[in-house]
């Protein structure tokens, strides 16, 4: 396969990465996420302003009913909406952005799915993926099953990294 993405947008310029797996498949065993980055789109995360100038690096599919703001992060876009967002800054700051993603877990997710392969990085994004299930118990203990009304931020915050908080 190894098909070569080169990547020019906002952030990223001359970017260059391979797929090397068929997209949706192949993930590691420990990683099994909910919903694929369309439905996230779709269901409304990042205050729709996540993904807005690159969206030729992936499926226009993607976008078709994404939620995904205009102008400023607009929070009403949310499927909870309520902002459960640190600012990027934030999160460079605490050292939790890798080069190869300076978006965050989101972009990676997106590359990942999408058939690229960073095995450190992958290693690292799939332990911070499994850490965030704590929210999933924390819902569970405190809420009442299926009250989307209880616990918005963090159901929100579940939303952003593939868990379906529906469900729970």
């Amino acid at each position: 396969m190894n098909k070569k993405v080169i990547v020019n947008d906002l952030i990223q310029h001359n970017y260059v990465y391979y797929l090397t797996e068929p997209v949706g498949e192949n993930f590691h065993p420990d990683f099994q996420p909910e919903l694929t980055p369309a439905q996230m789109l779709e269901l409304g995360v990042f205050g729709g302003k996540y993904m807005t100038d690159c969206k030729n690096e992936f499926p226009a599919q993607w976008f078709v009913n994404a939620k995904l703001a205009t102008g400023k992060k607009d929070i009403s876009l949310n499927f909870f909406q309520v902002d459960a967002s640190l600012p990027l800054k934030h999160w460079q700051d605490k050292g939790w952005i890798n080069p190869n993603d300076p978006r965050g877990w989101f972009q990676w997710y997106c590359r990942y799915y999408m058939g690229r392969r960073l095995p450190e990085e992958d290693r690292r994004q799939i332990r911070r993926w499994l850490a965030i299930r704590r929210h999933v118990g924390a819902i569970k203990k405190n809420c009442v099953a299926l009250d989307l009304d209880c616990r918005k931020k963090q159901r929100q915050a579940l939303l952003h990294w593939a868990y379906d908080s529906r469900k729970i």
